[in-house]
């Protein structure tokens, strides 16, 4: 385990327009190009917190926060959270913590935020890892049930949604289910809900993803893999990692192969 440094934790205050958010993340200053993670929607920074047990991540500058409306971050104004909302709170943290360029990993919802920073900001990217990140509008087999399942009470919708994840037959389901409500503000779901179906029916989040100029993996579980275009990522030079034994959560389900196929493509992105 020699130097396999700990991670620290920090606030930090930021007001994105009118909005307060107090950033709860954690952070390791170290060495060589940063790796920032953004977690997905019903998780938190601590997704990631794993990373201090990679030997071949050693010494590396880490960045990680629960996004405004998850875990421990607080935010003023709930409505005001959308995807867009979210690439201006990574951007402050960023500055805020003196990373310029960096390897991007982002999870679900923090897979769409980070395809938007990456998208407006591409000479800061060195890599991107995309786990089944929202590309296109079949993505939204979750966030799309604030239309399907409409309801007029954020919390009777919230609790409605946690039983049918509960119940799904998709690896890790029901243990994402059940912290749910440990890890979510339920005001904060349908406005981060209909940003994300709204950016996946209307912003060409596919060619987008496709234009970047840097290396990329799209990272996906097993049970996902009839997604429709991952012939097409392949044959445009994303490298895709298949994760056995996994749905969309592979850092719940199979967290070791994850982790393999990260810093692998990591290491690869530099050496290239």
């Amino acid at each position: 385990m020699t130097g396999l440094t700990k991670l620290e934790a920090f606030t930090l205050p930021l007001t994105i327009g009118n909005t307060h958010v107090d950033v709860a993340g954690m952070f390791r200053q170290g060495n060589g190009l940063p790796l920032v993670f953004l977690h997905g929607f019903g998780s938190t920074k601590e997704d990631y917190a794993d990373v201090i047990q990679q030997p071949e991540l050693a010494g590396r500058t880490v960045l990680a926060y629960d996004a405004p409306g998850c875990g421990a971050t607080t935010c003023s104004g709930l409505d005001a959270i959308s995807v867009p909302f979210l690439v201006s709170v990574a951007k402050e943290v960023l500055s805020a913590k003196g990373i310029d360029r960096f390897h991007l990993v982002g999870h679900s919802m923090g897979g769409l935020t980070a395809l938007l920073l990456a998208d407006q900001e591409p000479s800061r990217v060195v890599s991107f890892i995309d786990i089944e990140g929202n590309v296109a509008p079949e993505d939204c087999f979750l966030s799309r049930q604030i239309i399907s399942h409409a309801h007029p009470d954020p919390d009777g919708f919230f609790h409605d949604f946690q039983e049918r994840v509960w119940s799904s037959r998709y690896y890790s389901s029901a243990l994402y289910a059940a912290s749910l409500p440990h890890k979510v503000r339920a005001g904060a779901v349908r406005p981060i809900f209909e940003s994300m179906v709204e950016l996946s029916d209307n912003a060409n989040l596919l060619e987008r993803f496709l234009a970047l100029p840097f290396p990329r993996m799209y990272m996906y579980g097993i049970q996902n893999n009839t997604l429709s275009y991952l012939p097409l990522l392949k044959d445009k030079g994303v490298e895709l990692a298949e994760i056995s034994q996994s749905g969309h959560f592979p850092m719940y389900s199979n967290a070791p192969e994850m982790w393999s196929r990260l810093t692998a493509f990591v290491s690869r992105s530099e050496q290239a």
